[in-house]
């Protein structure tokens, strides 16, 4: 009698990868394996299961309802072993390891990058890979080890560290405010060129506070202006060059306040809901924190420990 090939483990674990990116490039390169290589265990697999576990079109990958049976069996297992080993590979005592991070562009950029060889001259045996970018990614899906945001809460199915405190500034060139004037009220905020985020949905407000307590005001005003951009270093030039009034946050804008640079704008006034009150380190919650994550964040924490002077 002719029996089905036994199928090795290691392939059953690519499946159960493929499932959570949904993409041959992304599963090889979470595990180190060429895109060809991906595909002809995936092959093989099928052929010693004897059905189709993959479902593949020109615009995406998806697991079939057996594929998805055998994905959600033994996930479970894979994540049991890998933390596992993840702990006794940790009781070598040396951090070791890829570390894969994902950071915003403009705080990456401005704080963490530099920081970098100083901790990889420490921790010669880490290997780290940066990606900058504004999206929130899917941690998990994207293979992350940890993500630094700037946000008003950290999702309660992570854990996170708070590396400091953060707060936005509205801030404009010395040389708009002599020609257009100085605002004194937020509504008068509507008669400005007021330089807002890409992502901000036409005619969405800005808000802002004064006081606290039972004596707050608060105040909602509609801006527009002559520019919009994704990033916050992008929208700082535009303010230096004298565009409008931009509302940045502090770290992009803490280092270039000055008579001759830029300017507050209505500083006894508190914007409010625009890029949260901290900058955080966070991954998915876990039993076990991998050495190498903990070192850096303890070297993230160093990096912000002074926050950002403004």
């Amino acid at each position: 009698m002719k029996t089905s090939p036994v199928p090795a483990f290691a392939d059953v674990h690519l499946l159960t990868v493929l499932g959570e990116t949904r993409s041959y490039t992304q599963a090889a390169r979470r595990l180190g394996i060429s895109k060809a290589s991906v595909s002809s265990r995936i092959a093989e697999l099928e052929r010693a299961a004897g059905v189709p576990l993959v479902r593949r079109t020109t615009r995406s990958v998806g697991l079939t309802q057996a594929g998805q049976q055998l994905a959600d069996e033994t996930r479970a297992s894979f994540e049991r072993i890998s933390q596992s080993f993840a702990g006794i590979r940790d009781l070598a005592g040396t951090p070791r390891g890829v570390l894969r991070v994902t950071a915003p562009v403009a705080l990456g950029r401005q704080y963490v990058a530099p920081s970098l060889p100083a901790f990889l001259q420490q921790y010669p045996e880490i290997r780290l890979e940066l990606d900058l970018g504004d999206r929130l990614a899917n941690l998990p899906q994207e293979g992350f080890d940890l993500a630094i945001r700037h946000t008003q809460a950290p999702p309660e199915t992570h854990v996170a560290w708070q590396l400091c405190a953060s707060r936005s500034l509205l801030v404009a060139s010395a040389e708009y405010l002599r020609r257009h004037g100085r605002p004194t009220h937020p509504s008068e905020l509507a008669e400005h060129a007021c330089l807002a985020y890409l992502r901000d949905a036409a005619g969405q407000g800005w808000s802002f506070e004064r006081g606290s307590g039972r004596k707050s005001e608060r105040v909602v005003v509609q801006v527009q202006g002559p520019f919009k951009a994704n990033n916050s270093e992008v929208l700082r030039e535009a303010v230096l060059g004298g565009l409008g009034i931009g509302l940045l946050p502090d770290f992009s804008a803490a280092a270039h306040l000055g008579p001759r640079q830029l300017v507050q704008v209505l500083p006894e006034w508190r914007p409010l809901g625009f890029f949260g009150d901290g900058i955080y380190a966070i991954r998915p919650w876990a039993p076990q924190v991998p050495r190498a994550v903990q070192c850096f964040v303890d070297h993230l924490r160093s990096v912000f420990a002074g926050g950002f002077a403004a």
